[in-house]
């Protein structure tokens, strides 16, 4: 862990771009609100098979125009090479210059993965296109991507992705320091020096967390599963018991010498906003 305590830190929020237009005046709102915290950048995220591909660019350079930095989310599975340079293109003329490079999923009843197949691929293929015009993040699995071969082979896809060409990754979120201390000491032990931020997920909603979890492979550990269920419907005490963990395991993880923090805001400000002073942020 000690070889992250020098990068310095960043702190960002991740939106998902919104499908109508009071959803994207709500999220230009939320931005607002969270921009006062100063992060050093906002991302927005990409629907499967490039399914959010024009939102995605609109959230971002709305986000852009409000003087905000952003970095969109690319994914490249369903797509092909020329989608994909064309996406980076259009980018690039937007000034746009970071970017959240992913796997990603393929639409529901499409069988072509497309021309790459997995995440160091795509980033390869940006350093061999655009050379270093691009600041790359890359996810980063501490409790192992749910559909990795074993937890050896992921560490293998993560050491990948770094030797193409990738600067930066951020975590799948988690609950479990511990995970995340021991994939980074792994990460070490293979030589890979990047940061590695950890992914936070504030806790709104049960259900909802439980369903994200199942799909992502993210564990909520057992006395926390137990405790969120025994509230039930309970929203209040839901989100008061959230903030405690989540806010605990911030804390953590910064005294221990994570490089930052980014939230996945559901494009909400309240809880990650709580949280960030209740850290002293």
């Amino acid at each position: 862990m000690e070889s992250q305590k020098k990068f310095q830190r960043t702190f960002s929020f991740e939106f998902f771009p919104p499908n109508t237009p009071e959803g994207m005046e709500k999220l230009a709102q939320t931005a607002k609100q969270l921009a006062q915290l100063k992060p050093k950048f906002f991302s927005v995220t990409y629907g499967a098979g490039g399914s959010t591909r024009e939102r995605t660019l609109r959230a971002v350079l709305d986000l852009r125009s409000a003087g905000h930095a952003a970095a969109p989310h690319i994914s490249c599975i369903g797509s092909s090479r020329d989608d994909i340079r064309e996406i980076l293109h259009e980018y690039r003329e937007h000034g746009i210059r970071h970017l959240v490079a992913l796997r990603g999923d393929l639409p529901s009843g499409t069988a072509s993965a497309g021309d790459f197949q997995y995440a160091n691929e795509l980033v390869a293929f940006i350093r061999t296109e655009f050379g270093d015009q691009f600041h790359i993040d890359v996810a980063a699995y501490p409790e192992y991507h749910p559909q990795a071969r074993s937890a050896q082979d992921d560490l293998l896809n993560f050491k990948r992705k770094i030797e193409a060409g990738a600067d930066s990754a951020i975590t799948q979120y988690f609950y479990n320091t511990d995970g995340y201390f021991h994939f980074v000491d792994e990460c070490d032990a293979m030589g890979l020096s990047l940061p590695i931020v950890p992914g936070i997920m504030p806790i709104g909603r049960f259900s909802q967390l439980a369903r994200f979890s199942d799909a992502c492979g993210a564990e909520i550990p057992r006395w926390i599963r137990l405790k969120l269920e025994g509230y039930g419907d309970d929203t209040a005490s839901i989100r008061a018991f959230g903030l405690d963990v989540v806010t605990r395991l911030c804390d953590d993880l910064l005294t221990a010498g994570a490089p930052g923090l980014h939230f996945y805001t559901m494009n909400q400000a309240g809880l990650t906003s709580t949280i960030w002073q209740r850290l002293g942020l």
